[in-house]
């Protein structure tokens, strides 16, 4: 099994339990969406996407003890585009009320970073305050992928529909995403390569559509590499966690839109 196999196959088991268990009550504050998409499509820069992540499994981990409200605040202070919550909690050591925490913390768009293949991890995600949910192409079927987009939508939420190979890039485009995340990381190995952002973003010919790069940004150097080829924002989780100095990070990170 791959690594992403092993991931599914917890999360079915978890999408069994919020079934049978889930109160579906709203458990933070439910205001207006605050749209990714409109917010970076308009952006000078290249808008950051901040990753709140405790672990992975490719890097174990990495930050077991950070406070998610301290690290929200201090993303947004430092000019965070948007805040991704990592809520896998077998394999990445996040949880729900860490995306609960932050959204009564700041008002930036608020991604729920989780491998979503049911419903139900839809309406929890807006019920704790999430404005952006994450779809995996590589985790769904196409007809189960398009499903879940038209339901998100439905529900007023923003979907960033994530693609690492040209088949799941045809299949994004083909369900007309306004969001596409390049994953420079391969989730069956877990590998990372920042030419697949080159590779996949020359073929996304629409001018509307927001390409997001994900995964593999260390510097300055990473973010200009990938700026020729019509990247709008990064998402940048490793680098964040493990930065002893947070202002200093972003100003390396944030790079002017060619």
């Amino acid at each position: 099994m791959t690594i992403l196999d092993k991931i599914l196959a917890e999360k079915t088991k978890e999408v069994a339990r919020l079934k049978h268990n889930y109160n579906p009550a709203p458990h933070a504050s439910v205001t207006a969406k605050r749209s990714l998409y409109e917010r970076f499509i308009h952006a000078d820069t290249i808008s950051i996407i901040a990753e709140i992540k405790r672990a992975s499994p490719s890097k174990g981990v990495i930050n077991p003890d950070v406070n998610p409200a301290e690290q929200a605040r201090d993303y947004a202070d430092n000019g965070a585009g948007a805040i991704s919550i990592l809520t896998d909690q077998p394999f990445f050591q996040g949880t729900m009320l860490d995306l609960e925490t932050v959204r009564k913390t700041v008002d930036v768009p608020i991604l729920n970073k989780d491998f979503i293949i049911d419903e139900i991890q839809i309406d929890r995600a807006k019920d704790y305050g999430a404005d952006v949910v994450l779809l995996i192409a590589a985790a769904l079927p196409q007809e189960r992928m398009q499903a879940l987009y038209q339901y998100a939508k439905a529900k007023d939420l923003d979907v960033l529909l994530e693609v690492h190979d040209e088949a799941e890039l045809e299949a994004a485009v083909n369900i007309g995403a306004e969001i596409i995340g390049i994953n420079n990381r391969n989730l069956k190995t877990f590998e990372v390569d920042l030419a697949v952002t080159k590779k996949l973003a020359s073929q996304i010919t629409d001018p509307e559509t927001l390409i997001i790069s994900e995964s593999g940004f260390r510097n300055r150097n990473d973010v200009e590499n990938v700026r020729q080829y019509g990247v709008r924002g990064i998402l940048v989780g490793e680098t964040m966690m493990r930065s002893g100095d947070l202002s200093q990070t972003f100003k390396d990170l944030r790079v002017p839109q060619l």
